[in-house]
């Protein structure tokens, strides 16, 4: 098998350190995603799921351990390079789809490429390929507020492929929706990471959506089974 795309090694995390209050989130924490993998993250509330999802993107840090995406070493990098690599090399899905409500779902998927230097035409070419692959293509100029929950959701699915990561995260992704909408978004979702061959990682308390993943690791404790 290939070299992980993702390698999650002894990670621990303490909120409040030292105080009355503090909270061991994670406790050695341990997982290695596969180039073309999709993973489901299965875990209760408060055992750390989202905490893992955030320190795997670089948006956090841990107190121990190591990261490495595609074989680098993360961990110890400066703010800015971590920052230029959570650009390259990640995409992250949050349960609600925080998409700008002055743009349009196409300036959506646009805005990311231009600060990664992308022209406007490749830009604009790239996010009406990735808004036609999740059915959304027609609505590329509407504003999120016109869009219904699972449009505005395809629509954040595609800004976060929009600079083609090697790596995709996902917490909760479809966990505001009704069921047969989570159902239909998931199957775009799912079309969209296949279609690419990303990696990815996709926290859900849904088990019949985890089922149609690849493999199900569940978290409990600060540790991953």
């Amino acid at each position: 098998m290939n070299d992980p795309i993702l390698k999650l090694t002894g990670l621990t995390k303490t909120y409040n350190k030292g105080k009355p209050s503090e909270v061991q989130v994670l406790r050695g924490a341990e997982l290695s995603l596969h180039p073309g993998e999709v993973v489901a993250l299965v875990a209760p509330s408060g055992a750390g799921k989202s905490t893992l999802l955030h320190i795997a993107g670089l948006l956090d840090t841990p107190d121990a351990g190591h990261v490495e995406i595609a074989g680098q070493e993360m961990t110890a990098l400066s703010d800015r390079r971590r920052t230029q690599a959570r650009r390259a090399d990640v995409g992250f899905i949050y349960q609600f789809h925080h998409l700008l409500p002055e743009f349009t779902a196409l300036e959506n998927v646009v805005l990311p490429q231009l600060a990664a230097g992308v022209s406007r035409r490749e830009a604009e070419e790239r996010a009406r390929g990735l808004l036609a692959q999740v059915g959304v293509e027609q609505r590329a100029d509407h504003r999120p507020a016109a869009l219904s929950g699972g449009e505005q959701q395809r629509v954040a699915f595609c800004r976060a492929l929009a600079n083609a990561p090697r790596l995709l995260l996902a917490d909760e992704p479809t966990g505001n929706l009704d069921p047969d909408t989570s159902d239909r978004v998931f199957d775009a979702l799912m079309a969209l990471v296949r279609g690419t061959g990303l990696s990815a990682l996709i926290a859900t308390h849904n088990l019949e959506l985890a089922s149609r993943m690849d493999r199900v690791v569940r978290m409990d404790h600060g540790v991953v089974a």
